[in-house]
């Protein structure tokens, strides 16, 4: 093997390596830990336990869930978009199609959170 495919095969570990890192729920390291009490009532209600539900925090939960799976997919295209442009080599064709997956990307981007203020708008307006 000489050095560049060497270098390649590194890049490559270290890309996969960190592309499943980012794919780890926020939740483990900590953020969004309410009380002990709401914590086991999640833990109640994700087993089929009974727990008194409101509509407007199911559909709340499940539209969140929806567009943090959206944020990762503009995550996942932007570092590919960034590994097209940085291995392009001059290549004006591929640096052209990184720059255009990076487009879409920035405005789906733009879409999901303009759609989590409106359904963040939305359900308080609800809940109230």
């Amino acid at each position: 093997m000489n050095t560049v495919s060497k270098l390649k095969h590194y890049y490559h570990r270290i890309f996969f390596i960190l592309l499943g890192v980012s794919m780890i729920p926020s939740r483990v390291w900590g953020q969004g830990l309410g009380s002990a009490d709401d914590n086991l009532k999640n833990v109640q209600k994700g087993i089929g336990g009974n727990v008194e539900s409101d509509i407007n925090v199911m559909v709340g939960n499940i539209i969140k869930i929806a567009l943090s799976m959206i944020g990762l997919v503009f995550l996942i295209l932007t570092v590919y978009a960034g590994y097209l442009w940085m291995t392009a080599r001059g290549n004006d064709e591929t640096v052209s199609k990184a720059k255009e997956i990076l487009k879409s990307s920035i405005m789906g981007l733009f879409i999901v959170v303009s759609a989590y203020a409106i359904t963040y708008f939305v359900t308080r307006q609800f809940s109230q």
